[in-house]
């Protein structure tokens, strides 16, 4: 048998806060999410001054993200390469960068969206994020 890793919302709320954090001192206006490895909301904060089409947006892309087991960048090259027929509408949203997964001991425990600057800086919130939630679990 083995040992199944999960996170907490005491984990969830580590990521939010140290990705809010990171977007502060940035002066982004985002907002983020936090899934378990199912895609299932977690913990989500909108930033004030972030558009209300991100709350979707990064739910979508750590859903993205959770399901696939892959950053969302993997899609969003995809789409960029013409290669979508297998999408719909309502999957495109989710399919841009700014979707991580979360790693722990080889195992998926979730994922983290973010989603209202550039595709890559929403992406870089996420692996700040993520970083240093893994570096304090080793500590």
């Amino acid at each position: 048998m083995q040992t199944k890793h999960y996170l907490t919302l005491s984990d969830a709320e580590f990521l939010l806060n140290t990705a809010y954090e990171y977007a502060i001192q940035n002066n982004f206006n985002v907002s983020i999410a936090v899934v378990d490895e199912t895609g299932t909301l977690l913990a989500m904060k909108r930033m004030d001054g972030a558009s209300p089409m991100t709350a979707n947006l990064c739910f979508e892309k750590a859903k993205c993200s959770a399901m696939s087991r892959r950053p969302s960048k993997l899609f969003e090259d995809i789409i960029k390469g013409g290669q979508m027929g297998f999408l719909t509408m309502d999957s495109f949203s989710g399919m841009l960068e700014g979707g991580e997964p979360i790693m722990y001991e080889g195992q998926l425990v979730g994922a983290m969206g973010v989603s209202g600057v550039k595709s890559f800086e929403d992406a870089e919130i996420a692996q700040q994020a993520i970083e240093k939630f893994l570096a304090q679990i080793k500590v």
